[in-house]
């Protein structure tokens, strides 16, 4: 940190001192007391609202809390983390929402940017952080790649120990390293799954795995850490079969026998809503919308109360 930084580091801090001493954690788990279902919202989805605003509106909907992105063009930039994000977090914590969980670009206990994302975050009380993907080498082996990205991903872990944070990584269909669960047990091998374990996404476990992705949830569900909602289908388009992204609901996406699972294996972790279907660019993260802002809150409302639903019904 360079002076400059570390004065308004400081600064930050000091109005938000309560969250890392004293003051109690809100646990963004899927179980309370009732066994309830608790969902923050994925903050890309408001990238075109400030951090004061973007809070309001998670309130407002009725989430419990933000999954914030703290990323190249996310709500925070990396960059700025030491500034930007104390104000953030200050915003989600005056509407009495959780701030536990944030989506980064962290790969790499070695990388500066990345060690102040990670140190920033801890001192602020965050818990549990989404890394970034890797992308494999076409030339090389798929199982010399999983074991050599194995002792940089222990790295991490040794760096989230000393923090006090945990670290996931995502399954996310396509060609990225993790496409399947299976490929993401093999890669967190060598780790501490105290301090590093899965973002179980169940819809990229349904398109990878079709019928089988029980099977997958049942391989890595002792190291699920986090957990993504969203849907989708395959719809012909042109004589060829398409990913279309839909609300909750109205996609493949088993919802009752997914939480009947999450129930069976008591996993209590972060819970992350996505909307990746058109919404005027909401569903990428664009600051400017091609659609009135609240068709999106709309969307946000449906999409939570039919997970709600869901949960319920999986009683």
């Amino acid at each position: 940190m360079t002076n400059t930084y570390r004065r308004q580091f400081v600064k930050n801090i000091s109005l938000i001192s309560g969250i890392a001493l004293g003051l109690p954690s809100q646990a963004m788990s899927l179980f309370n007391g009732e066994r309830s279902l608790k969902v923050n919202i994925f903050s890309k989805h408001l990238q075109f609202l400030n951090y004061g605003r973007m809070a309001e509106v998670a309130k407002m909907i009725g989430f419990d809390g933000v999954d914030l992105t703290v990323r190249p063009n996310g709500h925070v930039e990396p960059a700025n983390v030491q500034k930007d994000l104390p104000e953030a977090i200050t915003a989600i914590r005056n509407e009495g929402l959780s701030f536990e969980t944030i989506t980064t670009a962290v790969e790499d206990a070695l990388d500066p940017v990345d060690r102040s994302v990670l140190e920033t975050a801890a001192v602020l009380g965050v818990k549990t952080y989404r890394m970034n993907w890797f992308r494999y080498d076409q030339q090389v082996s798929m199982m010399d790649q999983l074991q050599s990205l194995q002792k940089q991903v222990a790295d991490l872990g040794v760096l989230n120990e000393r923090l006090g944070l945990i670290a996931c990584y995502q399954n996310h269909a396509g060609n990225l390293v993790g496409a399947s669960l299976w490929e993401v047990y093999e890669l967190l091998k060598l780790s501490d799954p105290k301090f590093f374990g899965v973002q179980y996404d169940i819809r990229h476990a349904t398109v990878e795995g079709g019928v089988s992705w029980p099977n997958g949830l049942r391989l890595v569900q002792s190291q699920v850490k986090s957990i993504v909602l969203k849907d989708f289908k395959w719809e012909k388009i042109g004589g060829k079969w398409i990913l279309v992204n839909t609300p909750i609901g109205e996609g493949m996406v088993d919802f009752p026998a997914f939480f009947r699972l999450i129930r069976k294996y008591e996993i209590e972790v972060p819970v992350s809503l996505h909307l990746e279907y058109p919404l005027g660019g909401a569903e990428h993260g664009h600051r400017q919308l091609s659609c009135d802002q609240g068709i999106v809150f709309e969307a946000m409302k449906n999409d939570l109360n039919r997970v709600k639903q869901y949960w319920e019904e999986s009683k």
